[in-house]
């Protein structure tokens, strides 16, 4: 059996903890869990059929990849921001993101570039399916970040994806109601969001990092301003 060490001193199932850590990954991304709501250690063993050991053990893996908020003595919560703190972790994305984009690039696999064509397709036809939306445009970019991923620099930018996931689901709730500045497409604000995919893929297929950093800035800077005009996503 596989298992661990935990710094109690207890063997825990190092199997069991990944399980759980990947069921409560899910389900924050997915947002059945909301930011700020508390994850009972419990609730979370009675549900997994485990003890609370695998549980604390999974935590810990959801919070250094900035899922969950350890608070010590008290418990575990979803990570929540603040407007200033997403406005921050935004405009860090802006000069990160651009950056391994352009390292990822020459090292994208024909398969790859492929699967990011199908990806672009695949958003301007879901229409209002959100859920299924946010699944394929995370695929969409940190798939064309695969060829640099495995570096420090990819390691943050999957941190902050992770970080901010609920506020770019509200963002595309509102894009897909075409409730955000970008305009009156047959998807709302949406219709801009998928020229810009369809940009970049472009950019990928020419081997145009400094085209491809232009776009990427402006896609990510426009959700940034639009979160920035509704500080009510960030106080529930």
């Amino acid at each position: 059996m596989n298992s661990v060490v935990s710094d109690t001193g207890y063997r825990v199932d190092n199997v069991a903890s990944h399980r759980i850590a990947d069921s409560l990954r899910a389900a924050i991304l997915d947002g059945r869990y909301q930011p700020g709501e508390r994850i009972r250690q419990e609730d979370v063993a009675a549900r997994s059929g485990a003890s609370r050991i695998p549980v604390r053990e999974a935590l810990r893996m959801l919070a250094a990849e900035g899922l969950v908020t350890l608070v010590a003595n008290s418990g575990a919560w979803v990570a929540r921001l603040t407007v200033a703190e997403c406005a921050e972790i935004y405009m860090i994305r802006e000069r990160l993101e651009p950056l391994l984009l352009r390292t990822s690039m020459p090292l994208l696999a024909p398969p790859v570039i492929d699967r990011l064509a199908e990806l672009a397709g695949q958003m301007e036809t879901l229409g209002a399916d959100v859920d299924a939306f946010m699944r394929a445009d995370r695929e969409f970019h940190l798939s064309s970040y695969a060829g640099a991923a495995s570096g420090e620099t990819g390691q943050i930018i999957h941190r902050m994806w992770n970080t901010t996931q609920h506020y770019r689901r509200e963002f595309t709730k509102r894009a897909a109601r075409g409730t955000t500045g970008d305009g009156d497409g047959p998807d709302g604000g949406l219709s801009v969001t998928h020229l810009e995919h369809r940009l970049l893929l472009d950019c990928v297929r020419r081997q145009d990092p400094d085209d491809a950093e232009r776009v990427l800035v402006t896609h990510i800077r426009r959700t940034r301003l639009e979160l920035q005009k509704h500080p009510e996503i960030f106080a529930r």
